[in-house]
């Protein structure tokens, strides 16, 4: 028998330790804290990486090169495929694509990928097109603009 396997209430859960009930149940006076000291106050407890003030790992190990990533634009992909679900000549814009649940919010970057096909002539606008997606969109007769 795995602990996983245990379906029944009893034996799934584990009890919390009740602490500071008296010294005949084990746990106490000190409630297992120990004697006077930081340890014993609530708060307490190093901080991650604190080393009790020897150089820290992250501070021993070279640093080396330099990082784009704070720069780094994020875009919501869409791909054209998902665009057919848009009655034919509508313009799909950031605001139509949120309510339609194809990306989070109308406010970041959307760039448009080309996978799947699309039947429909659609005004599509978005801030980035791969030339595949614009490709498809202008071949089924709809048009493309950056915004």
């Amino acid at each position: 028998m795995k602990l996983d396997e245990v379906l029944g209430r009893a034996g799934r859960y584990k009890s919390r330790k009740r602490v500071g009930r008296g010294d005949g149940s084990g746990r106490g006076k000190t409630c297992g804290r120990g004697h006077k000291g930081a340890g014993q106050r609530s708060g307490a407890g190093a901080l991650l990486g604190y080393e009790g003030g020897q150089n820290p790992v992250l501070a021993r190990i070279p640093k080396r090169g330099f990082n784009n990533a704070q720069f780094r634009k994020e875009y919501q992909v869409v791909n054209v495929g998902s665009l057919e679900r848009f009655d034919a000549g509508s313009r799909v814009d950031p605001a139509a694509m949120a309510e339609a649940r194809l990306i989070d919010s109308p406010a970041m970057p959307v760039k448009v990928l080309g996978n799947g096909g699309l039947t429909k002539s659609l005004t599509v606008a978005a801030s980035k097109f791969s030339a595949s997606a614009a490709e498809k969109i202008t071949k089924a007769g709809g048009t493309v603009e950056q915004v």
